[in-house]
């Protein structure tokens, strides 16, 4: 399709803004959760404005997991339509989706994202492992052998050729899908690469979950702080704490480049061409969950969902990419899974 008006990604900076139409009337879709999808989401929320006959829709944020617990609140108009989400969706969500009569979900993937470690665009250069924010964050590290709290203070304590700057970290509040992800794939990943897990395994006579527990506790002397708000929030942070560490979604860092500097992690630079093929290690892919059982009634609803995986907007030469998105692979599957309304089985 052609659209009436063609999407300005410049004009379309909204990370930390709310897409609403004139009237507030339950004729518009209502959509909430992940401020990592939130751009995506507003981007696309626009375009079906301009180009359809049907309100556009509100789009908040919140937080993946919040957004997810809004959509399971049950099926009728004062419950929200679509639940963004920078996390996969968990069986808990799932078992209270049921237990309030919201029994068909689909599970729609919208493409890639990146997370990324940026400071301030005037300090130091970082070059990081996860090993290195593990020592640097965790409440317990190992040395000579045994589990002590962590009191490192600077970077270069953690690893010789790390600047010597404090260690100041915002890392996302735990309501947000990409602490999830940070916890997994950063934090996780760094305890077993230090040896750190196998400490906290024998500690726990071999028991993995509790020692990935004792992996993913943070230090709360002022090292790491959690932001319970959106990156915007996040980058407020780093520019009043000038050696401060911020974990940001690749999207808002490309657009903030003229105020953050991005580290490597594990000798690669995070973009949309590492994330694509796989060399960045601490990407995900992005979600919204849609609640079938609204289909028919909220007008518009297929037809934002269709348009917002079309070719045209998901694609890779569409202005979700442009503003970020690692356009997914196998999105082919993905329309097709929309057309059919197809709902989401168990989980793997």
């Amino acid at each position: 399709m052609k659209f009436k008006t063609l999407v300005s990604v410049a004009a379309l900076s909204v990370a930390g803004t709310v897409v609403a139409g004139a009237a507030q009337a339950r004729d518009q879709i209502q959509i909430a959760g992940s401020s990592t999808v939130l751009p995506y989401a507003s981007i696309v929320a626009e375009a079906f404005g301009e180009n359809f006959e049907f309100p556009t829709p509100v789009v908040e944020s919140g937080g993946s997991g919040a957004g997810r617990k809004k959509l399971c609140e049950g099926v009728g108009e004062n419950t929200i339509d679509i639940a963004n989400s920078s996390s996969r969706i968990k069986q808990s969500d799932i078992d209270l989706c049921a237990q309030n009569g919201v029994t068909e979900i689909q599970e729609v993937r919208i493409g890639y994202d990146g997370i990324v470690f940026a400071s301030d665009i005037d300090g130091p250069a970082y070059a990081f492992t996860p090993a290195d924010w593990h020592k640097a964050l965790a409440a317990k590290v190992l040395m000579d052998g045994k589990l002590v709290d962590n009191t490192y203070k600077t970077w270069d304590q953690i690893r010789s050729d790390l600047p010597n700057q404090e260690i100041l970290a915002f890392v996302p509040g735990t309501k947000h899908g990409t602490r999830e992800v940070f916890e997994e794939k950063v934090i996780v990943a760094g305890c077993e690469e230090d040896g750190t897990f196998e400490a906290f395994m024998a500690e726990n006579g071999g028991d993995k979950k509790a020692a990935k527990k004792s992996c993913m506790s943070l230090r709360t002397d002022g090292a790491s702080i959690d932001i319970d708000g959106d990156y915007t929030e996040t980058l407020a942070r780093v520019d009043a704490n000038k050696n401060g560490l911020g974990v940001f979604g690749l999207s808002f860092y490309q657009n903030n480049t003229d105020k953050l500097q991005v580290a490597t992690m594990s000798g690669v630079t995070p973009s949309t061409e590492t994330i694509a093929s796989g060399e960045y290690p601490v990407s995900r892919p992005l979600y919204f969950y849609v609640k079938n059982a609204h289909l028919d009634v909220i007008p518009g609803m297929q037809e934002y969902i269709e348009f917002f995986v079309s070719d045209e907007m998901a694609g890779p030469d569409g202005p979700l990419a442009a503003y970020g998105l690692v356009s997914d692979p196998e999105l082919a599957k993905t329309q097709e899974m929309v057309k059919n309304r197809t709902p989401m089985g168990p989980l793997k």
